[in-house]
């Protein structure tokens, strides 16, 4: 398991009971998470204390209770800001377990010692492009909501990253690399976070167990010859790491040759000690 403990603004302070207890910047949230399958003392004394409580509804969705939480607010992650607000389905705009995996491409970046254009595809609010770019990179944002890609922005220009060589851009991640491969070209590394299931503009239905192998393949095709990394991301039971690493082992390292290794995301819980699961990754590196 890749465990992001080098958070100092971000805590996970407990969880149980399917609901996670967490500590964003001075802000105490409760959220609900379905991989929290145990139930221990939920002794930590901040349960009774969150600023807001996100409860879903038996109709679906849900809602932020009890929220004393201010319309937005920002956190750091070393050099890196991230401006959060309570939204819709659970989230805060960031997931922390992929500091995990900007450690890592951060690192190769730095270490490749030449210009490095990486493609960020399903690119949300931009934790990965602007850890990229402010490794070195040249980033190519692409995320079909509009809003994801302005907040994406405005977390760039509280990095420090504004003038950044980041180009953003609100497309279907899909048709956008097909319209890459027409164009012929190239990226040196691509970082992918594709959704669990969605509907396109047209109402096509995304599924990523039945969809990611193609987009994976389709992908591979706008890697440049000497690639650096390829890195998916998945929040679903229903694709395993190692399936993902296969995906990438067919598509990638079959022509590119290299390594590829798959794991678990987590993020460490303080009252137990123990790190929870929190979704999974698989990274292709040539060296």
């Amino acid at each position: 398991m890749w465990i992001a403990d080098k958070w100092t603004d971000y805590e996970l302070l407990d969880a149980s009971d399917g609901e996670r207890l967490e500590r964003w910047g001075s802000f105490i949230l409760r959220r609900p998470d379905p991989q929290i399958i145990w139930k221990n003392a939920a002794a930590h004394p901040s349960w009774k204390k969150a600023d807001a409580v996100y409860k879903r509804s038996a109709k679906g969705g849900g809602e932020w209770t009890k929220n004393k939480l201010p319309e937005q607010w920002t956190i750091s992650y070393g050099s890196l800001k991230f401006n959060l607000k309570p939204m819709g389905f659970k989230h805060t705009g960031l997931f922390p377990e992929q500091a995990a995996n900007w450690e890592w491409f951060s690192k190769l970046i730095k270490e490749a010692d030449r210009p490095i254009k990486v493609l960020n595809l399903f690119a949300y609010t931009g934790g990965a492009t602007i850890a990229a770019a402010a490794a070195g990179a040249s980033v190519v944002h692409v995320d079909a909501s509009k809003g994801m890609v302005a907040q994406a922005k405005l977390n760039a220009q509280s990095s420090g990253l504004g003038d950044a060589h980041i180009r953003y851009i609100v497309d279907d991640c899909k048709k956008f690399v097909e319209r890459e491969i027409r164009r012929k070209n190239k990226y040196d590394a691509i970082i992918m976070d594709p959704p669990s299931y969605g509907r396109g503009p047209s109402g096509e239905i995304w599924k990523i167990e039945d969809s990611v192998h193609e987009l994976v393949a389709l992908t591979a095709q706008i890697l440049s010859d000497e690639p650096l990394f390829f890195l998916i991301n998945s929040y679903t039971t229903g694709l395993s790491p190692a399936a993902m690493q296969y995906i990438l082992g067919l598509t990638v390292a079959s022509k590119h040759g290299g390594n590829i290794e798959a794991g678990e995301l987590g993020l460490p819980a303080t009252q137990t000690g123990y790190a929870i699961p929190c979704g999974a990754s698989a990274r292709w590196q040539k060296h």
